[in-house]
């Protein structure tokens, strides 16, 4: 190809019109795709979060998808002085910004006292090892209760003067009362002592004591004169 052909296809018109094509699309593209994260993204846009707190559930999706926003719940919680389905707490806090379609996780009240099992720590643990274990679980724990036993040694538990047992469902607002070892004997467990070689004797003797009868003089010879009589009448 002469340099006279090479010039004379740089200047046609076919060839800058694919190039002028080319800059278009590309120059579209960017803009599309500058604009369309843009508006994926909500760019600038930014919407303060309702309080929603203490609204029933009903109320509070409203409220949020009339703001743009979602609701999800991620926890149940129980307060006895509010209604079921109440939002108790939401995440992120009310007042803060954020973008469109946003998810508000809420925690719901339940519609019953929740309940947890109690474990087995009666007859089996101190009264340390068993506070500890409870208190973990999320119980709550009134004053101790000593009886006598074993020092420290956890003998029972009363909820609401009733004894459960290891397993029983209690509920979590309920108090518990450990009921533990003073360290001192119960008064039953005394050994009663028979036989008691200390013991004195009743004043006048036992009962199985021989008795004597103190024979007089009087007495003797009329025993020896009716002996005597006697003899004569039979000879």
């Amino acid at each position: 190809m002469t340099s006279s052909e090479f010039l004379s296809k740089f200047k046609s018109k076919y060839l800058w019109g694919n190039l002028l094509a080319m800059l278009v699309v590309v120059i579209l593209l960017g803009i599309g795709v500058r604009f369309g994260i843009d508006a994926y993204t909500h760019h600038g846009e930014s919407i303060a979060i309702p309080d929603i707190r203490h609204k029933n559930w009903a109320d509070a999706e409203k409220i949020l998808e009339n703001a743009g926003l979602k609701i999800e719940v991620s926890d149940t919680g129980y307060v006895k002085t509010l209604p079921p389905d109440c939002i108790l707490e939401q995440s992120p806090a009310p007042g803060e910004l954020v973008k469109s379609g946003h998810v508000i996780y809420v925690t719901v009240n339940a519609s019953s006292t929740p309940s947890l099992a109690l474990p087995d720590v009666i007859d089996n643990s101190s009264l340390r090892e068993a506070m500890a274990k409870l208190t973990a679980m999320g119980f709550k724990l009134g004053a101790p209760q000593f009886i006598p036993g074993e020092q420290d040694w956890v003998y029972g538990i009363l909820v609401n003067g009733r004894h459960v047992v290891a397993g029983d469902r209690i509920p979590v607002g309920a108090t518990l009362i450990i009921q533990v070892g003073n360290g001192q004997r119960d008064a039953s467990d005394s050994i009663d002592m028979v036989g008691n070689p200390f013991e004195e004797e009743p004043v006048g003797g036992s009962s199985d004591e021989d008795e004597f009868e103190e024979v007089t003089e009087a007495d003797a010879e009329e025993t020896s004169g009716g002996q005597s009589s006697h003899n004569n009448s039979t000879e």
